[in-house]
């Protein structure tokens, strides 16, 4: 097991780390097998016992080993154990609408009730956010803002977090310079202007399905129709299915959530987001871009956008740190193309500016570096998370269940046996204070009844095992 070329720019306990780990990925360790005691492995690398320490701790902490009294450290991750995946979608391609604004009014109220296990809720818990941080961040920025925050900000936006934005998306070869975006309020702000400057009551829209509720919602109620496309649940719409819905269909506009997407979780490969910028550019038609969850990858590198490829300013790149920093500062953005004058009047129409002082806490934040090392120690968590709940799904829920694989993000989807009705299945759990999003909302068709979709974003504890455990009881009962 000895590891070569240790790179000084990260942590050697990591590096150890990971390399067990992807042993264990790869079946080389299997479940069972004893890995070396910390003295040998300390010598074996040259490093101190403390160091191998924190790397065994490290796994442990993640589930891929367990420690055993006067014995050792043993493998415990075992794949065999997770649910199946899930399989590419079919929605029917004809427009059909279906009320859900119920069901959804429903799990919204709940959201704020308290002592409930919240698996409905894609936000990232506040134990896992660097409040202190960003309070300091607040503070600094009310007390350098003209009349300490109560002043209007320009329309485009506070242009020191516009500066850091830019700077942000050399991370994925976006080329967008501070002038090229405007701030908003949250991601769903930004998503709702584009799709308000792109379409008018009565055009078509293309989505992947399902679909993350809160386009459905806002679409439908601004008079668009919605066109749900196959999507794999590793890789997304395939620009095949793409291009023949454009063939067969008016289609005004798209909207893809191409990195970790909710709910599926899937990640377009970059090759596949070249390929559908320039299928789109060749039909002219605009793409709206839902890239929320690109910082909070698993992997070695952040994605791609599909804003990398725009060469004819027709992606309309949306994001915000609601999902990775601060959900309740609703700071979003959106760098809009060829769009840019449509989404300013759109703004300005609708909210004239957004608020002045969390956008300069957020540019503070951002400028500092805080960012970047809170997001290492988030990603790290999540993907921990990700294998729990994994494992906790495959052990208590019924024999046949599957679930997606997600490679980032906290978002994991589920689908049960046909006979099972995750509406019903809502509404017993929420009698022990259980809180899912039952599948029927990411669709207009009838469609994704016996699926959910769990959160990870919460620290993971006993009480979040147990609260699985009888999610999965529930389920075996209303079998």
């Amino acid at each position: 097991m000895k590891l070569n070329g240790l790179s000084k720019n990260e942590h050697i306990y990591l590096q150890i780390a990971d390399h067990i780990e992807q042993q264990i990925l790869g079946q080389v360790l299997k479940i069972g097998d004893k890995l070396p005691s910390v003295r040998i492995l300390s010598k074996e690398h040259g490093v101190s016992v403390s160091t191998i320490l924190q790397s065994y701790y490290h796994l442990e902490s993640k589930g891929f080993i367990e420690s055993r009294p006067q014995s050792g450290y043993y493998v415990r991750y075992n794949p065999s154990r997770f649910p199946g995946k899930v399989q590419k979608s079919n929605p029917q391609l004809t427009v059909k609408h279906k009320d859900v604004e119920t069901m959804i009014g429903e799990v919204y109220d709940d959201f704020s009730m308290k002592g409930h296990l919240r698996f409905s809720l894609s936000v990232p818990s506040p134990e896992l956010l660097p409040l202190a941080r960003l309070n300091k961040s607040m503070l600094h920025a009310l007390r350098n803002l003209p009349g300490n925050g109560t002043s209007y900000e320009q329309v485009q936006g506070n242009e020191m977090l516009r500066r850091q934005i830019a700077r942000s998306t050399l991370n994925w070869g976006g080329q967008v310079s501070a002038e090229d975006l405007v701030t908003t309020s949250g991601c769903m702000n930004a998503i709702s202007f584009c799709l308000m400057a792109v379409a008018k009551p009565g055009d078509m829209i293309a989505v992947e399905s399902p679909v993350y509720f809160g386009v459905l919602r806002f679409a439908q109620s601004i008079g668009l129709k919605l066109l749900e496309l196959p999507t794999d649940p590793d890789t997304g719409v395939d620009p095949s299915d793409l291009k023949k819905a454009l063939e067969q269909h008016p289609i005004k506009a798209c909207f893809f959530v191409t990195n970790f997407s909710n709910p599926l979780g899937y990640c377009m490969p970059d090759e596949k987001k070249q390929e559908m910028v320039r299928l789109l550019a060749h039909y002219g038609v605009p793409l709206i871009e839902d890239d929320l969850y690109g910082d909070i990858y698993f992997g070695k590198k952040r994605p791609l956008s599909c804003k990398s490829f725009d060469e004819e300013g027709l992606v309309l790149w949306c994001s915000s740190i609601s999902k990775s920093l601060a959900p309740g500062y609703r700071v979003g953005w959106v760098a809009p193309g060829k769009f840019m004058e449509q989404i300013k009047r759109q703004k300005l129409y609708h909210g004239i500016t957004s608020a002045t002082a969390q956008q300069a806490a957020i540019g503070d934040f951002l400028a500092t570096g805080r960012y970047e090392h809170h997001l290492r120690k988030l990603r790290q968590t999540l993907y921990s998370n990700s294998l729990h709940y994994k494992r906790a799904i495959g052990e208590y829920f019924p024999e046949g269940v599957k679930s997606s694989d997600p490679k980032g993000g906290f978002i994991i989807w589920v689908e049960l046996d046909r006979k099972i009705d995750t509406y019903q299945l809502y509404q017993e759990a929420m009698l022990h204070k259980i809180s899912i999003a039952p599948g029927a909302m990411f669709s207009l068709q009838d469609r994704y009844q016996n699926c959910m979709r769990l959160s990870y974003g919460m620290p993971w504890t006993p009480e979040v095992d147990k609260a699985l455990k009888k999610l999965g009881g529930l389920v075996k009962e209303m079998m």
